[in-house]
Order: C-alpha cells, then sequence, then structure tokens
C-alpha cells in the first residue's frame, strides 16, 4: 500500500525586517498544514534578502548559531503542528570544531 504525504512549498516576498519575515513564514506554515501538507519547505535563507551572489563580510552579521532563538520558534512550531519543517539558516561557524 503506498501512502502518499502532501508536500507545501512556500514562496513568499522576503524583507529586511527579520522578525517581519519570521511572522511571514509562520503563518504561512500554518496555512500550508491546515491544507494537510506534513513536509512544508520555506525559501533559501528566508530570515533576510538572499545574500549569496556575492560574498561581503557584511552579511556574517546574519549568521546565527544553532541551536538559536530562531530554530526554537520552528521546531516548538513543527512539534505543535506535528509536520517536517526545512527550514535553512546562516550558521555561525564554530571555530571549535575546527581544532
Amino acid at each position: 500500500m503506498i501512502k502518499k504525504v502532501k508536500i507545501g512549498i512556500i514562496q513568499s516576498k522576503i524583507s529586511d525586517n527579520i522578525q517581519k519575515n519570521i511572522n511571514s513564514a509562520i503563518k504561512n506554515i500554518k496555512k500550508a498544514a491546515s491544507k494537510k501538507a506534513k513536509i512544508i519547505c520555506v525559501p533559501e535563507l528566508f530570515l533576510s534578502n538572499y545574500f549569496c551572489q556575492t560574498e561581503s563580510h557584511s552579511n556574517f552579521k546574519l549568521a546565527e548559531k544553532i541551536p538559536s532563538r530562531t530554530t526554537k520558534i520552528f521546531c516548538e512550531l513543527a512539534k505543535d503542528l506535528q509536520i517536517v519543517l526545512m527550514i535553512s539558516l546562516f550558521e555561525k561557524k564554530n571555530t571549535w570544531l575546527l581544532s
């Protein structure tokens, strides 16, 4: 027997405001879950405008340690909605891992 799983792929306008992007993602994730999606994917690096076309040291301020406030928000949301949530974050480099 083949079991079908509904996948939600979110497209959204991204702003320069991280909190606004988080709120928008949460709203869209809840909407996809309400339509029975069990695996939901948000846009790549959805917390800010996509910056990976060029390397700029000023973008390093957008990196965050994992776990973080953001991962906590989305882990709790995935647990509450009983979904698999695919998110992409700019991870701060842990130099202790390199030694």
